[in-house]
């Protein structure tokens, strides 16, 4: 196992060297780069015999060795010794000599099943259930919360299995944006249009019905890592201030060079540079009072402006390391950080320090330390989907602190950079290390189970996301990497033919939601003791501190 960690961590690096900032790769990254893929053989057969019949399946295990058993092969069913906390299996209480065993009325044989409802997953699982009798003859239940089942959860049932029958049959037209010289780095949606931001330093706007170039925003003088579009209503106290047209959109840009940039779409016109006195990382809008932008930066610093006077409101040293995502729910911010941290923000829509913490979970929490700075979220009420670059996405409930895993990757070479929510569905960007396949992988919300995944013939690494639903109700996405791709949802019933595989992988219907019990698994960690391994990291990166141009922040 420590061979397949080694080779997992190396394949990391080169795929980060792949994706590196806009420079010449020396000699030694080249080679480096050109050994890919005999790394990924070898990674591949240690798999193959690690998910050999001597593993025993498991999806949670005791010790070391059950959970780099779980790594490599998930099971068709959680065992039941590692359901959630809240719907724990009491232990068996024996009988003490003298005192009565239940009747034959009490006992139940082994055939004999009661459906068990797991609330922390919405599953179903079948077990047998048993009585005992205490010393005051009242009978107690030894097993988990057994109920019958009710209309509602067949109801639930039949919906789900309508759902996942209906993705199974989907069917999705690619088509390619073409027109950055640049990994694209950020994606967002505003109507008909897209905004994609990319590492070679510009804004550009595209028409998807049309899958063409608008405009190209030009002004930042470095990458561009986060875009982030404020909602109409805010957009048009913008528009009557500049003189502009009440359907006006506008979208904000960050970038490595300090600033912020307002963006008109209608003209291309740049209304407002903001600067940060910080590289930009992560940036989102805040529609509470008169409006916010909050800026994160590559030293881990939170920052708010005011949408209406365009000043800075509050600087705040939030996290140690960079700011790799922000997103905003209503009034609240979340942020996250390299160092696997994540603040929980209010926002109090006062003019000078509008953002106070509510809470702060660092890594030995949330379980997403030394993930290498991509760290990505999506708030849905109480809970955080984090994609931290493992196989799995963490759920964190963060009025709480439990967190909960949800299994992305059949095996342990794959990699989750982004995630998003739309429509019902959570989808989850998986690569695998092992294979270099790209693929997203279906949800259903809130219970989080497996619908199906999609695929397509050499698809690139997805590194962001952008998703919305079309007039008819169908599903539009657009992802971006080294490619920007608009997919488009066609009729299930129509003749035409989609250029995306669906499949579904049923390991990954085994561990839909899992309780964490302790913050960070040891296979999560890409440390190992080594001092003669060769290092695969750039060099550029290192010394120049732009590890942020790895940190793909998405809507």
């Amino acid at each position: 196992m420590g061979e397949v960690r080694k080779l997992q961590k190396k394949l990391r690096q080169i795929e980060n060297l792949e994706i590196k900032i806009s420079q010449s790769l020396t000699p030694e990254e080249r080679v480096k780069i050109f050994r890919k893929a005999e790394l990924r053989t070898r990674l591949a057969e240690l798999l193959l015999q690690l998910s050999g019949p001597q593993q025993t399946p498991g999806i949670v295990g005791e010790g070391k060795q059950e959970k780099m058993k779980r790594q490599v092969e998930a099971t068709s069913e959680a065992l039941p010794s590692h359901s959630p906390s809240a719907t724990k299996i009491p232990k068996i209480p024996k009988i003490p000599k003298g005192e009565a065993e239940p009747t034959g009325r009490q006992k139940k044989t082994d055939s004999q099943k009661e459906t068990v409802t797991r609330g922390a997953t919405g599953r179903q699982e079948e077990t047998g259930g048993q009585r005992e009798t205490g010393a005051g003859g009242e009978q107690s239940e030894t097993c988990l919360a057994v109920t019958d089942t009710s209309p509602k959860d067949n109801q639930e049932d039949a919906e789900f299995t309508a759902l996942k029958a209906s993705w199974e049959k989907a069917k999705f037209r690619l088509r390619s944006l073409e027109g950055h010289s640049d990994i694209i780095t950020c994606v967002v949606a505003v109507d008909n249009l897209v905004i994609s931001g990319s590492r070679d330093t510009t804004v550009k706007v595209w028409h998807v019905p049309t899958a063409t170039e608008q405009r190209n925003l030009g002004g930042h003088t470095g990458g561009v890592t986060c875009l982030s579009a404020p909602p109409p209503e805010y957009c048009r106290r913008l528009a009557w201030d500049r003189s502009l047209g009440d359907k006006e959109r506008f979208i904000l840009s960050g970038s490595a060079d300090c600033c912020v940039r307002i963006w008109a779409l209608s003209t291309g016109q740049c209304v407002k540079s903001i600067y940060t006195f910080n590289a930009v990382t992560a940036l989102c809008f805040v529609p509470e009072g008169d409006g916010y932008i909050i800026t994160g930066s590559d030293g881990g610093k939170v920052q708010a402006w005011s949408w209406q006077t365009m000043d800075n409101c509050q600087s705040i040293n939030a996290h140690e390391e960079a700011v790799t995502s922000l997103q905003s729910q209503g009034p609240l911010v979340f942020s996250s950080s390299s160092e696997g941290g994540v603040s929980v923000w209010e926002g109090l829509c006062t003019n000078r320090d509008p953002l106070r913490l509510l809470h702060h979970w660092d890594a030995k929490v949330t379980g997403c330390g030394s993930q290498g700075g991509r760290l990505t979220l999506s708030p849905r009420g109480d809970r955080l989907f984090v994609a931290y670059g493992r196989a799995n996405l963490r759920i964190l409930n963060w009025r709480t602190g439990t967190v909960c895993r949800l299994t992305n990757h059949s095996s342990i070479a794959g990699v989750t950079d982004c995630v998003h929510q739309t429509g019902g569905l959570l989808i989850g960007s998986c690569y695998d290390l092992a294979n270099g396949e790209s693929t997203l992988n279906l949800f259903s919300l809130p219970q989080c189970r497996y619908l199906a995944s999609l695929t397509c013939a050499d698809a690139p690494r997805i590194l962001c996301f952008a998703a919305w639903l079309t007039g008819s109700g169908g599903h539009r996405w657009v992802t971006g990497g080294r490619d920007l791709t608009v997919w488009e949802q066609l009729p299930s019933s129509g003749k035409q033919r989609g250029d995306v595989t669906t499949k579904r992988d049923s390991r990954l219907d085994a561990s839909l939601m899992e309780s964490e019990g302790d913050s960070e698994d040891e296979e999560d960690s890409d440390d190992y003791d080594d001092d003669k391994e060769e290092d695969y990291t750039s060099q550029d990166a290192s010394e120049s501190g732009s590890t942020s141009w790895l940190r793909c922040v998405l809507q």
